[in-house]
């Protein structure tokens, strides 16, 4: 999951949140396969099969602004023995400059090359693409680094940029709010255009609760007005691209993508052919049952772990 970052006065529970995973299903990859569900105590358990591990942010390396404990340690051991160890996430809403200091204040050692972003994947596939007028789903005080060479405006709650814009590129939840998306459906069933979504997250869960991210605007958006949005990051193909575009060719059967999600972090390693390893007692499940949810979701994990 990416870093939670929409307003904490929106939040659903555990139970609502899975539900709505579900609902889109027919938007998400299919299952690859099945998977045998190992159950181990942490990263170090299956270093010895692994030389490859993609991290979730949320849930694997942090709660909030707060690193897990012991993570850290664990994390520059396996840099010590060898492992090539990445951040891959769904982190849109923040500009790149600002997690290389957030990972580095929480205490780990990671290239800026090394921290895969769905925010990175998306401009990277927009540097392809035509110039365009396009309306923004983002803080604006975050500024706008990464984002500079494109033009854009930021939505709020005049209707008349939403009607100009070209597209509509969404990257973070923080500040939108029902009135904007309300003026966003109504614009875009006007007039269809095309909507890129670069935190395909629902919800990331939060210290109070799980917060409502892009994805679930994105999805409701599709459902009421029939434009097919194009998502960018996990569960998709294409974020896992970019990450072995840095990485080379690599063993997949060597390679682990660890997470607390199973319809972003899970699904997402199966569609790239790589192995998953399920967090269990941080972030999304958060200690609660993950049996249920993988029995009735069909998305198996590799392994399961108690903490990263």
């Amino acid at each position: 999951m990416g870093l939670g970052q929409s307003a904490s006065s929106n939040h659903l529970k555990r139970e609502e949140a899975f539900s709505a995973y579900e609902a889109v299903r027919h938007r998400l990859p299919e299952v690859q396969r099945s998977a045998p569900c190992i159950r181990l105590e942490n990263l170090d358990s299956i270093a010895d099969d692994v030389d490859v591990f993609l991290l979730d942010a949320f849930g694997v390396l942090n709660i909030g602004e707060t690193a897990i404990e012991g993570v850290p340690e664990r994390v520059a051991g396996l840099q010590r023995r060898g492992k090539r160890v990445l951040v891959v996430s769904n982190a849109a809403g923040f500009p790149h400059a600002n997690l290389i200091k957030k990972y580095a204040g929480l205490g780990y050692e990671f290239a800026s090359e090394d921290i895969i972003t769905s925010r990175k994947t998306v401009l990277h596939a927009l540097r392809e693409e035509s110039p365009r007028e396009w309306g923004l789903m983002a803080t604006e005080s975050l500024g706008r680094e990464d984002i500079e060479t494109l033009d854009v405006t930021y939505l709020a709650e005049d209707p008349s940029p939403y009607d100009a814009a070209e597209a509509f590129l969404l990257l973070g939840s923080a500040a939108w709010t029902e009135e904007r998306q309300a003026l966003l459906e109504a614009s875009i069933a006007r007039n269809p255009r095309p909507v890129y979504v670069g935190n395909p997250d629902i919800v990331a869960p939060r210290e109070t609760g799980f917060s409502t991210e892009p994805g679930s605007y994105a999805h409701r958006l599709a459902d009421r007005t029939g434009v097919m949005p194009r998502f960018f990051g996990k569960p998709f193909q294409n974020i896992f691209d970019l990450a072995f575009k840095q990485l080379g060719p690599q063993d997949p059967e060597r390679v682990v993508m660890v997470g607390d999600s199973l319809h972003t972090d899970i699904l997402g390693a199966q569609t790239a052919g790589v192995k998953s390893a399920l967090i269990a007692g941080y972030g999304f499940f958060g200690g609660s049952d993950v049996d249920g949810p993988i029995a009735t979701s069909g998305i198996q994990p590799d392994y399961i772990l108690e903490r990263p």
